[in-house]
């Protein structure tokens, strides 16, 4: 059995999301899935969420692609996933291409092209445009 991991914040599930999944799941017969916790986002990514970590959990082991959810607490913990979980791919999407060559040692390293145009960054930023737009229509 070929296992393939990957790690994210899944906020705001959409498209990018979906296809980053299945095209990882294509890789081998079973994709674990490391959501990064809201105090991880906080602290290590200083960022925030708008799906809190439960949700976002979720609505990732309602996916069909995706096989076991776990969550991601640290940016060290991957060593020891790739390990406990006989992990033979780690997947990444190509924005973070280079940044895990040093798994390489442990198994095979993809990082996957990014569907164009989308991302939970892209959305954030559109929803605050709409917002503001709509301030100040009232």
């Amino acid at each position: 059995m070929k296992t393939i991991i990957t790690y994210g914040t899944f906020d705001l599930f959409h498209i990018g999301h979906v296809n980053l999944l299945r095209r990882a799941r294509d890789l081998g017969d079973r994709l674990i899935v490391g959501v990064s916790t809201d105090e991880f986002n906080l602290v290590e990514k200083s960022k925030t969420t708008i799906v809190p970590y439960e949700h976002r959990v979720k609505v990732l082991e309602s996916c069909r692609y995706v096989d076991l959810v776990i969550p991601e607490c640290s940016w060290q913990q991957k060593v020891e996933d790739i390990q406990k979980y006989s992990v033979n791919t780690f997947v990444m999407g190509n924005d973070w291409q280079g940044k895990f060559d040093e798994l390489k040692s442990q198994c095979s390293v993809v990082y996957l092209e990014r569907t164009r145009d989308i991302s939970s960054t892209s959305i954030k930023q559109a929803m605050a445009v709409l917002l503001q737009l709509n301030r100040e229509l009232q």
